[in-house]
């Protein structure tokens, strides 16, 4: 007799006939209750090694090119800073070079400023040979000549040459200043061109103290005083 529930269906304890079994399979992705991604049965992930097998060894090869890139990276670091180190010393040089070059330019026109300065001196710098002096005189303090030397200030053998010592009666603590400047001094930054040449006097400490102290400001006018 045939089964009237099919072949797979079978006969239960009682003889009765039982419909075929339903199987359901829960193959979301996502676990409902941990929040877990799942994995498929028969299915691992991409790189994974299979069950019972060992993990693959590392490739010396990689381990190879670490290295090379390390040394690379050192190397182009170590160039970069030595690249640095010239491009420094180039500059400081050629800032060198330019500072005695103008130097060198200035000191051939001292001379000139010192006729200008005589001229000045006699009256004689006027019309078109003035306006040739300014231009002159404007360009070299372009450049940074500066000159020095005035009367009265401490005398220093660094950038003074004096040329006669006059007579002083001043007693007890006393300082060497300049009576009067002969030539004035020229320097350029940090470089004295030529120094100034003057005459010095022994003068007594505290009269040099005092002159050097800056004279004290007047007082403010009230405002009845400015009406």
């Amino acid at each position: 007799m045939s089964n009237p529930n099919g072949p797979d269906a079978h006969r239960g304890p009682n003889g009765e006939h039982e419909g075929e079994r339903v199987v359901v399979r829960d193959r979301r992705r996502i676990d409902p209750l941990t929040g877990e991604v799942r994995t498929p049965a028969g299915e691992e992930p991409a790189g994974a090694p299979a069950p019972g097998e060992p993990a693959p060894a590392t490739d010396p090869r990689i381990d190879e090119l670490e290295a090379e890139v390390a040394e690379r990276t050192s190397d182009l670091q170590r160039v970069s800073a030595e690249y640095a180190n010239y491009r420094r010393r180039v500059d400081r040089d050629r800032e060198g070079v330019l500072a005695a070059a103008r130097a060198q330019f200035a000191s051939e026109l001292l001379t000139v400023i010192d006729d200008i300065e005589r001229a000045e001196q006699h009256g004689d710098l006027n019309g078109p040979f003035k306006s040739v002096a300014d231009k002159v005189v404007g360009v070299l303090a372009k450049l940074g000549l500066e000159p020095f030397g005035v009367g009265g200030e401490p005398f220093e053998p660094s950038v003074h040459e004096a040329v006669q010592h006059e007579e002083s009666d001043a007693v007890g603590a006393t300082v060497t200043v300049v009576s009067s400047v002969l030539r004035r001094g020229y320097r350029m930054g940090d470089r004295v061109l030529r120094p100034a040449m003057v005459t010095v006097v022994d003068r007594a400490a505290a009269d040099v103290a005092a002159a050097a102290e800056p004279a004290p400001q007047d007082e403010q006018q009230s405002p009845e005083q400015q009406h």
